[in-house]
């Protein structure tokens, strides 16, 4: 797999669980928000995958979960193979996507590959706007949804609050569209660090403060447990 980065301790990534986060590169979207900019498009050296696989062999006393984040994990055609691995390790896997590829998410689902889900919905899930990706891209982002309500494992959705592509109706959208038992987390944006397309943020410097974010919340609460992190 096209590891680009790894975190060897993490007590905030995976809910409950001490783990290392692995982080896939690529992406299929194009989010201006980005803070991970060095792993949306494939470049520069990559961490060896079995050196990545023995890290998490040495350390298998001491953690007990595994983060499989991006980029974009479900792009890659590696992935269940990579996630096969750390499991023969004993650890739980939690997974972090974009949603887009919910043929690839049943699968992992069905083989009992993964433990945990977080699904990013970044605008209204009928209406990505292209800045964010692609139509060709994104038309998935309903369907996995569908596939982890149907599941019943443990998940989550997430979603950042970023101008142009979050505000009022695209929470209600987002809040309809996931609403359930499991939680929506909202996560403020922060633009002082790197993001993948600074030009366009630029363009749009007036965000989401405190107070939007509490109504986005009160808005959400009315179809699901939602939460500001």
């Amino acid at each position: 797999m096209r590891v680009g980065g790894l975190v060897k301790l993490s007590t905030l990534d995976y809910p409950g669980r001490v783990s290392a986060v692995v982080f896939s590169q690529s992406c299929n979207f194009r989010c201006p928000y980005c803070h991970n900019p060095g792993l949306v498009r494939p470049f520069g050296e990559l961490l060896d995958e079995a050196g990545v696989v023995a890290f998490l062999k040495s350390r298998a006393s001491l953690l007990d979960g595994v983060v499989i984040s991006g980029g974009e994990p479900t792009i890659l055609e590696d992935l269940a193979s990579f996630i096969k691995m750390v499991k023969e390790l004993g650890f739980r896997v939690k997974l972090d996507t974009n949603g887009s590829r919910p043929g690839v998410l049943a699968s992992l689902l069905e083989k009992s590959l993964v433990d945990y889900v977080a699904m990013d919905l970044k605008s209204d899930p009928q209406n990505y706007p292209e800045a964010l990706a692609p139509a060709s891209e994104s038309g998935g982002v309903e369907e996995s949804i569908a596939v982890l309500k149907k599941s019943g494992l443990p998940h989550e959705f997430r979603t950042t609050a970023a101008l142009p592509f979050v505000d009022d109706s695209a929470i209600l959208a987002i809040s309809k569209a996931a609403r359930g038992k499991a939680p929506l987390y909202l996560q403020k944006l922060n633009l002082k660090k790197p993001v993948f397309n600074p030009a366009f943020m630029a363009r749009h410097p007036v965000q989401p403060n405190d107070a939007d974010l509490q109504r986005f919340r009160d808005l959400a609460a009315r179809f699901l447990p939602c939460h500001i992190r």
